[in-house]
């Protein structure tokens, strides 16, 4: 029985007749699939850059105490929505869809940190998930002059093709949004 197979087997593998139906159906979703999660990635680096951006010019802004002072006491004003509509304002590219904005999608942590007895940062960055309902931001903490302070974004975004290659991979909430996090660590500069 197996001989009668393998010489079947290898009868087909030395006929030339035919088309290449079998090279094409094998091929084709393979090279498709590698353009689909190419652009993906591409999107995706173009989001990140743009998030990274966006949480370095608020952190130089917050950093150099440049117009957050309120009540000219050396301390900024700075509250979890102000410095979130500041990313957003600066980042420029981070919506994802049509009914999604950068307000929704970003959550912030600002903690300090001492550097001496340094103590990283939980490794769960704390994001939005609009499938559940609102809670408050975890951490978001003012600092003092003189004091290291880390500051965390994570921003939710719908992935591009969300069921092949790369927008497959990557982890998602209930509402099907995968998450995009960027730190910055800064001093501040006193007045």
């Amino acid at each position: 029985m197996i001989r009668r197979i393998l010489s079947s087997f290898r009868r087909f593998t030395r006929r030339e007749d035919g088309s290449m139906t079998i090279e094409f159906v094998i091929l084709v979703p393979l090279f498709f699939s590698m353009f689909l999660a190419s652009v993906e990635f591409g999107i995706f680096a173009m989001r990140q850059m743009f998030l990274d951006r966006g949480l370095d010019m608020t952190v130089r802004t917050i950093r150099l105490n440049t117009g957050l002072d309120a009540n000219n006491d050396g301390i900024p004003d700075l509250d979890h929505n102000l410095v979130k509509a500041m990313i957003c304002q600066n980042a420029g590219f981070l919506s994802s869809g049509t009914t999604d904005n950068c307000a929704s999608t970003l959550r912030l942590e600002m903690m300090p940190r001492d550097p001496r007895a340094f103590v990283a940062l939980d490794a769960r960055a704390d994001c939005v998930d609009v499938s559940e309902p609102v809670n408050p931001p975890r951490n978001f903490i003012n600092g003092a002059e003189h004091e290291l302070m880390v500051m965390r974004a994570c921003v939710k975004f719908d992935p591009i093709f969300p069921t092949t290659g790369l927008g497959f991979s990557f982890a998602k909430d209930g509402a099907g949004k995968a998450a995009m996090v960027s730190t910055s660590a800064f001093v501040q500069e006193p007045i």
